[in-house]
């Protein structure tokens, strides 16, 4: 999926076999969604060499998940006007689902206390050692090592959408402008399929899109605005740690 993925287990007693079934379904879902691989099934559809009914069922899923999320958005997010191209793109929804049913393939397996990683779309379950949370670093998205806020958590899934790595590729399908207004958004709640895909969809409405994203029952949002400001609401202070509390600006203002 074009990111690293990483996996902190900390059940001794969860067999090895688990992992490696959870790390063949995040290579299976490259095989069938990679945009980079002409045969994936994503790409033929795209070009029309392939039905929905001749896919995987996994497709029909993710695309039946684009169809909710292009209504829920009014359009803002359409996975087949997403890229200037006009070809079938899901990649807004596709990480964070793929990732969750990671987390449902360790917990079927006994796992209990994980933190799954993959490029910043994280989902956490139960806690690292007794008594202690999850510590979950949001980047910074101008100072690549430096992190603008810092959540704890025990169960919750967390998705960053910006452009600070591959440039203007998030766009609102309505006029296929790329978004402006963000240089990032964040979004914390129950499921990292939704939370990846309101996070995309928010970013992609600019500014617009922090006030959407704090009406999402369950979710809540993190912004970083382009004049360098830090917006959330009253849901997502309670899940940040107190020193990264303030709202401080992360660059100087006029």
């Amino acid at each position: 999926m074009g990111t690293a993925i990483s996996i902190d287990l900390r059940d001794s007693a969860v067999d090895d076999g688990v992992i490696e079934t959870t790390f063949d379904w995040l290579r299976q879902v490259d095989v069938d969604f990679s945009l980079y691989k002409p045969q994936s099934e994503i790409s033929r559809l795209g070009r029309g060499e392939l039905t929905v009914e001749e896919c995987r069922v996994e497709v029909g899923e993710v695309l039946s998940l684009c169809e909710d999320l292009r209504e829920q958005t009014h359009g803002v997010f359409n996975a087949w006007r997403c890229r200037a191209d006009g070809r079938l793109d899901p990649s807004g929804v596709v990480k964070g689902w793929a990732v969750e049913r990671a987390a449902g393939i360790l917990e079927r397996g006994g796992a209990r206390n994980f933190c799954i990683n993959a490029g910043g779309d994280v989902v956490c379950r139960g806690e690292p050692e007794p008594e202690r949370a999850w510590r979950i670093g949001i980047r910074h998205p101008v100072e690549a090592g430096a992190v603008a806020g810092v959540v704890h958590a025990h169960d919750l899934a967390l998705a960053t959408s910006g452009a600070y790595e591959r440039g203007d590729h998030i766009v609102d399908a309505r006029t296929g402008i790329p978004a402006r207004g963000l240089l990032s958004l964040t979004v914390a709640g129950p499921s990292l399929t939704l939370a990846d895909a309101y996070a995309t969809a928010g970013f992609a409405m600019g500014t617009a899109g922090i006030a959407w994203a704090a009406t999402l029952a369950g979710y809540a949002p993190f912004a970083i605005t382009d004049a360098g400001r830090v917006q959330y609401n009253d849901a997502f202070a309670d899940l940040l740690v107190s020193a990264t509390r303030a709202s401080v600006p992360l660059r100087p203002q006029p």
